[in-house]
């Protein structure tokens, strides 16, 4: 349960502050919250790196930079926090924001582990509360494309779901892997899986619903990195479905792709790392009427997947103080199916949905000690550099962040 008293929101200006300043900070998160400045305020930032940061309040108008955070939750009090640093920092800087009475928007993926994120879940605010709540950035779920086919989907009108596709086959060299906490269990989590497949797999999982089993295998084919470079997995969901995963990193011809065959049609999408309503395609099976098949290709206006579609929806959950979608157990379950999929293949087992819990090796880890894949036994997981990025970086870049002083800085 969270330390401070839920805030009224219905009547004022929402109070923002960014935690970490590299690219998808500059990228996504300042536009997104800049595009809403009628109804939010960015106040404050934070980052381990002092130039960095007081370049990015500088550039951005933010009038209070810190490489302190517990001192920038404390003296500006934000109302929302945006996480935008590594994956390893994810927990501990969510909790603080939520301990501090902060709604908090998380650059995926969530966190390194099932643990983590029971931990992260432990500190939000009630339903009955209002908050506050820590949501996920899953922004391939909010565009219209997406909010249509859902529909679709979800009235019956393609027919049941029977066979589904989920590719993410993007390319990075071994320069994107030179960056130090690259390809490492302790500072990443994961691999493509965790890492680059998450946001096809979490849409995938909010159009199709409830996974029941998977079935996986893993490769490490050409860098040299602790985690896997490309895995695959057959997914069985609730509904009868099944599913091929593929997330790779190998591949020259990027593209991310997500097809279900239904019933009565076949929904596809194709894009690389966002998309708009031209990226769907719906082909009608053989004698559906033209009047209904029409309906189906209007998705209304185009609004494309991005961090601001997301955004909009968060600040009106945070005004009506309710839990916003992707948090807490919808904002869990990509991180369950990717855990499930590393124990699948680390132990040649089919694993089921819920079973893996507290007590459970992978509950704690994404390697699960498993021999092969766990970092060398006397040398422990690698550790994360005393000097990491705060930053995640862009899908293209291929290098690290500077390295990063701690000095305080005053407001």
């Amino acid at each position: 349960m969270f330390a401070t008293s839920p805030r009224n929101l219905t009547d004022r200006r929402i109070r923002a502050a960014v935690i970490g300043t590299g690219q998808i900070a500059k990228g996504a998160h300042l536009p997104a919250l800049r595009t809403l400045d009628d109804e939010v305020d960015i106040v404050a930032a934070f980052d381990i790196d002092e130039e960095a940061v007081r370049a990015f309040c500088a550039d951005g108008d933010i009038p209070h930079p810190y490489t302190d955070l517990a001192r920038m939750l404390d003296e500006q009090r934000p109302d929302l926090v945006s996480i935008c640093t590594p994956p390893v920092f994810h927990r501990e800087q969510t909790v603080a924001a939520l301990r501090s009475g902060a709604w908090v928007w998380c650059e995926k993926p969530p966190c390194p582990s099932l643990a983590e994120f029971d931990s992260i879940e432990a500190a939000e605010g009630t339903e009955a509360d209002g908050g506050p709540f820590a949501a996920i950035v899953f922004q391939h779920r909010f565009g219209s494309g997406a909010d249509h086919v859902r529909s679709l989907l979800a009235d019956g009108s393609l027919g049941r779901p029977l066979v589904a596709h989920c590719q993410t086959t993007w390319y990075r060299d071994t320069d994107y892997y030179a960056v130090p906490w690259r390809g490492r269990w302790a500072s990443e989590g994961g691999g493509p899986a965790m890492g680059h497949g998450i946001h096809q797999m979490d849409l995938l999982l909010d159009l199709l619903g409830p996974w029941s089993e998977v079935r996986a295998m893993t490769g490490r084919l050409v860098h040299d990195v602790e985690t896997e470079d490309v895995s695959t997995a057959l997914v069985r969901f609730d509904g009868g479905a099944l599913a091929t995963v593929v997330n790779s990193v190998l591949s020259p011809d990027e593209v991310s792709r997500i097809r279900i065959d239904c019933e009565r049609a076949t929904v596809e999408l194709t894009h690389l790392y966002g998309y708009g309503n031209d990226d769907w395609r719906i082909t009608p099976a053989p004698g559906t009427a033209a009047a209904e098949a029409a309906r189906w290709q209007d998705m209304g206006e185009n609004v494309p997947s991005s961090h601001l579609a997301q955004l909009r929806g968060l600040v009106t959950d945070m005004r009506a103080g309710r839990r916003p979608r992707s948090s807490g157990a919808d904002g869990r379950k990509s991180l369950e199916l990717i855990t499930a999929l590393y124990k699948s293949a680390f132990t040649d087992t089919t694993v089921r949905a819920g079973e893996i819990g507290p007590g459970d090796p992978f509950h704690t880890v994404l390697h699960g000690g498993a021999p092969g894949w766990a970092p060398d036994a006397e040398a422990g997981d690698a550790p994360v550099p005393a000097r990491a990025p705060t930053a995640t970086p862009d899908p293209t870049a291929a290098s690290a962040e500077p390295a990063a002083p701690t000095t305080e800085i005053p407001a």
